[in-house]
């Protein structure tokens, strides 16, 4: 199969679809691999570390002019053009916070899988879970830095000092981000306290970190939960649909003036009642008295770390795509068959499709 990984060019996005590592176990399997021009330079790869290994190394339309792209995010829109069908997208689609994007990429004809959307034979996401950690522990480390006043924080440090307690942090989620975004909180010192619905999943991360307080989801614990805290940190989740509205206006508006939410959830519409996506550029913004920060991206900005993680996970299923083709591997797979959003301007998905009015067929493998 001749596989493309173009350079990413979403804000400070600095990750690639492919080290060279990668890239060479997959023309150890017969494929070839164009990869565009200093793609790999932001996460600290050069061009000739990906053509020793036998890339070809070829401008932006090349990269795109293949059977199957690889990439890290959801195509920008000056990249929307260069998809057509008979063509494979594998990347990170997050469709359920965009029709726009949807719908762009449905008139392509292209077959998009997305990697938050294949499942393992345990029901888990395999391949959000490493940028799910990524973005948890991240969340509270850039919380903690729009505490500061500059930011229009509350002026408070996370860990404390001898005499002077830390913050409070209220994680919203059990899951892989609840559990990163605990255990980093926990390390600088923070008093911590996670929300979720699932028992099991709150037995599970207090057992891991007994120091942490846990709460259910009722509306009455979400709300005290969040009003009391120095820094909310959104990683709530529900597989290829809107992230549910946890934090309301109300709640918003009953916090501590200089209190920031980071929410982590936004990929997927976000979990605070109306906030809107930040950037790397552009990371907060105040409203209310409150310290707002959503950033699709988060990991795009620690790539040595994210790069390689993304690939461990996502290299075994691009290998299956590219060595029988996506219906081989969707047949033999029903957990990549999840992650299939489209294929021929057609949705695969039920619930994307009734969300947006748009159409839906069953895939035909």
């Amino acid at each position: 199969m001749l596989i493309g990984i173009p350079r990413e060019i979403k804000d400070n996005e600095y990750r690639v679809a492919m080290p060279p590592e990668g890239v060479a176990e997959l023309v150890g399997d017969g494929h070839r691999v164009r990869v565009e021009t200093g793609a790999g330079v932001g996460s600290g790869f050069t061009d000739q570390d990906y053509a020793v290994v036998g890339a070809e190394m070829v401008p932006i339309d090349k990269a795109f002019d293949v059977e199957m792209v690889l990439k890290v995010k959801e195509p920008q829109p000056s990249e929307m053009a260069r998809f057509h069908a008979d063509q494979v997208l594998f990347t990170y689609l997050h469709l359920a916070a965009s029709r726009e994007l949807t719908a762009g990429l449905l008139s392509t004809g292209v077959t998009a899988i997305a990697y938050e959307a294949v499942q393992g034979a345990d029901g888990r996401l395999p391949l959000l879970a490493p940028m799910s950690e990524v973005a948890g522990a991240l969340a509270v480390i850039m919380g903690a830095g729009y505490l500061s006043r500059p930011y229009g924080g509350r002026g408070l440090l996370m860990s404390g000092i001898s005499g002077i307690p830390g913050g409070r942090v209220t994680v919203l989620g059990a899951g892989v981000v609840g559990s990163s975004a605990t255990r980093v909180a926990l390390g600088m010192g923070a008093q911590v306290t996670v929300v979720d619905r699932s028992p099991e999943a709150l037995e599970r991360l207090q057992r891991a970190y007994p120091q942490a307080q846990v709460r259910d989801s009722e509306a009455p614990s979400v709300k005290a939960a969040v009003v009391d805290a120095d820094l909310v940190v959104g990683g709530v989740l529900i597989p290829g649909a809107h992230a549910p509205r946890m934090v309301t206006r109300d709640m918003i508006s009953a916090m501590r003036k200089g209190s920031v939410i980071v929410d982590v959830a936004i990929d997927q519409g976000g979990c605070v009642e109306d906030i809107r996506p930040t950037s790397h550029s552009h990371p907060t913004y105040v409203d209310d008295g409150i310290v707002f920060s959503a950033i699709p991206n988060m990991p795009g900005v620690v790539p040595r770390t994210s790069t390689r993680a993304l690939s461990l996970a996502t290299l075994p299923y691009v290998r299956k795509v590219a060595k029988g083709g996506w219906k081989a591997a969707a047949a033999a797979d029903p957990g990549l068959l999840q992650g299939v959003r489209m294929s021929a301007g057609k949705m695969a998905n039920q619930g994307l499709a009734d969300t947006f009015g748009l159409p839906f067929a069953e895939l035909e493998l």
